[in-house]
């Protein structure tokens, strides 16, 4: 049997909109200021093993998997919320913290009504074979 866990209770704290993305594909857009230095949410989604997301990596094309402690992995796939779709920026708005078994985002700086939000994805997966199009001045080209 696949181990697989929800996510304790997780919550989005200030409303978002999920529409297209100038960055790539979908977005997450604030529907009203966000303050700087304040906890945007907490990431949706399952906690898998590590040997399971990599099987579910294989079969799809856009990836929403954050690396937590212990050889787990939270799946934000699977029972997700609209911060799964926070796109990566080499010059974010706001930043992840991975925190045992939750991934929550935090605002940088003030986050204006209607803005894109973004996060720096630090080391993916992707071992820099990525190409970035976050469009920012000091874009460090790839993921």
């Amino acid at each position: 049997m696949k181990k697989q866990i929800l996510t304790p209770e997780y919550r989005v704290f200030y409303k978002l909109k999920n529409k297209k993305s100038k960055i790539e594909g979908t977005g997450a857009y604030a529907l009203r200021e966000i303050p700087a230095r304040k906890k945007i949410g907490d990431l949706g989604g399952v906690i898998i093993t590590e040997r399971e997301a990599i099987k579910r990596r294989r079969n799809v094309k856009q990836i929403a998997m954050v690396d937590l402690e212990d050889n787990l992995v939270l799946d934000a796939s699977v029972n997700p919320n609209e911060l799964r779709y926070i796109n990566h920026c080499c010059e974010p708005n706001s930043y992840i913290r991975v925190a045992k078994s939750r991934v929550e985002f935090y605002s940088l700086r003030k986050i204006k009504v209607g803005e894109e939000l973004s996060a720096d994805y630090g080391e993916t997966h992707h071992h820099g074979s990525l190409p970035c199009r976050c469009g920012a001045k000091k874009c460090r080209g790839f993921i």
